[in-house]
């Protein structure tokens, strides 16, 4: 098992429960109806990439794959789920935080990349093993 896929896996499940906790309580008196669904699908795509990190961590990827799909994985997550977070939190804050809407798509690609990413990796490993 790759730890590193597996423990970077488990803090970004981590992180979302406790915002996905968060939101559920304390933004409930802050944001409107339609910016809590908003956080909710940041706090989503937190946890489905972590729960991806775990599934792939036991699969024997070279030091080099691991680290492309992990920055993939993590700089989308951050991009996607941390650009949400910052348009809602400085939004009701009174902040302009209008130049974090076009980093959110690209969150998003970045998230894709990795995972059709392994993908490749996956199934080029086996072609390989089958010759």
């Amino acid at each position: 098992m790759n730890k590193q896929l597996a423990s970077t896996g488990l803090i970004l499940g981590v992180i979302s429960i406790v915002a996905g906790a968060f939101g559920a309580h304390a933004l409930k008196k802050i944001f409107t109806e339609n910016q809590l669904e908003t956080f909710e699908v940041a706090v989503r795509y937190l946890m489905y990439n972590g729960l991806f990190l775990v599934a792939i961590a036991s699969y024997s990827f070279s030091k080099k794959q691991v680290n492309s799909i992990l920055q993939l994985c993590l700089a989308g997550v951050m991009l996607f789920s941390g650009s949400i977070f910052g348009l809602l939190f400085g939004t009701n804050l009174g902040i302009n935080v209008k130049f974090l809407g076009p980093i959110t798509p690209i969150g998003g690609v970045l998230m894709i990349a990795a995972w059709i990413l392994t993908i490749y990796h996956i199934f080029r490993s086996k072609k390989e093993n089958l010759s």
